[in-house]
């Protein structure tokens, strides 16, 4: 599966897989913690990140979430999802 990364901040990395599984998410890592995030909800799907990181992501996916919308609709089409912006 390839991996596109959006966005790198403060430590974070933020991806999103091309044509990963429904519902539309993104991929967030820091050290070794990782945790899946819904695009639509902001919801912690799946993981864990510490809570100062994961408010920071939260915060930023808020902020940006129009795009990562538009990045995943274009990962599931094959096509590069570009990068978003940093907080």
């Amino acid at each position: 599966m390839q991996i596109s990364e959006l966005c790198r901040f403060n430590g974070i990395t933020i991806n999103i897989y091309h044509n990963d599984h429904a519902p539309a998410h993104f991929h967030a890592k820091y050290g070794r913690y990782e945790m899946q995030v819904s695009v639509a909800t902001l919801a912690i799907l799946n993981g864990n990140l510490p809570a100062s990181q994961r408010r920071t992501i939260i915060r930023w996916a808020r902020l940006r979430q129009t795009e990562l919308q538009d990045a995943w609709r274009q990962a599931q089409s094959s096509l590069p999802p570009g990068k978003i912006a940093p907080p």
